[in-house]
């Protein structure tokens, strides 16, 4: 299936490793031209030649922390210049830490707000613009399961993407009328470091094995395995694709069935 990424451009944050580098890749092999950003510039720019090797596309690589508003205007804003439109966001940044409500400080909830939330209405909001210039657009937030199911342990991530799913609900009205599609894609245990240090913290709270968490976590999936980021980079190259022509609003989950809800 022809998704309709060529001479297209996107923006994918947190993309030097884990899921964020996995849908840069994918946008890329598809056709289109990626602006990719990361807090670590060695590890990004290692990514930003694998994917120009693999993919022969153009690459923006900028070392930028989303949770910095001068950080996302000059990403937007170099990627504009360097492709000359912008197609498709992906918002992607790392989870903020775990930990029980009552062992959270209000430096906590602070810096959570930051990453999570504002980082999304920050990269959204500069780049609709450019969107709306060109007649439409895609806006794909990553999340989390937890969204629809909370997750034990992680109660500002709960919070936090809750929240931004009702974001994502009024954009879908506010912005249906300019051609831009948002929607969210919801994760649920994926091969990436988040899930490997979310293992650890549990493993060293409870005292066991991080072999025995990780065993417990995957048998409660239908599947019984944890993800691929490249698995899920297909789903998030369709939503932010042409090819998603008519779906918006919308939290859809990739988990391997872990999620029972109806």
């Amino acid at each position: 299936m022809d998704l309709g990424w060529t001479g297209k451009a996107a923006i994918v944050t947190a993309a030097s490793r884990g899921l964020g580098k996995a849908c840069a890749m994918r946008l890329a092999l598809e056709g289109a031209d990626v602006a990719i950003c990361a807090r670590d510039e060695a590890e990004l720019m290692r990514t930003a030649d694998e994917i120009r090797k693999a993919s022969g596309r153009d690459v923006l690589a900028m070392r930028a922390d989303v949770s910095q508003p001068g950080d996302i205007k000059a990403l937007v804003d170099a990627a504009a210049r360097r492709f000359g439109r912008i197609d498709a966001l992906i918002c992607n940044a790392g989870g903020p830490p775990s930990g029980a409500f009552m062992d959270m400080t209000d430096e906590h909830w602070e810096a959570a707000v930051q990453l999570n939330l504002m980082s999304v209405i920050r990269l959204i909001r500069e780049t609709v613009p450019h969107m709306q210039r060109i007649g439409g657009g895609r806006i794909v937030n990553i999340s989390s399961v937890a969204i629809k199911q909370p997750i034990p342990g992680l109660v500002l991530s709960n919070t936090l993407r809750a929240g931004l799913h009702g974001l994502v609900k009024t954009l879908a009205n506010e912005l249906a009328p300019a051609g831009i599609l948002v929607n969210t894609l919801c994760p649920g245990r994926f091969e990436t470091d988040r899930i490997l240090g979310l293992d650890r913290a549990s493993a060293e709270r409870e005292g066991i094995p991080v072999e025995e968490v990780r065993r417990r976590s995957e048998s409660s999936i239908p599947l019984g395995r944890s993800g691929d980021p490249e698995e899920f980079a297909r789903y998030a190259a369709f939503l932010a694709s042409p090819a998603n022509s008519y779906m918006t609003g919308q939290a859809i989950v990739v988990d391997g069935g872990q999620w029972r809800g109806v």
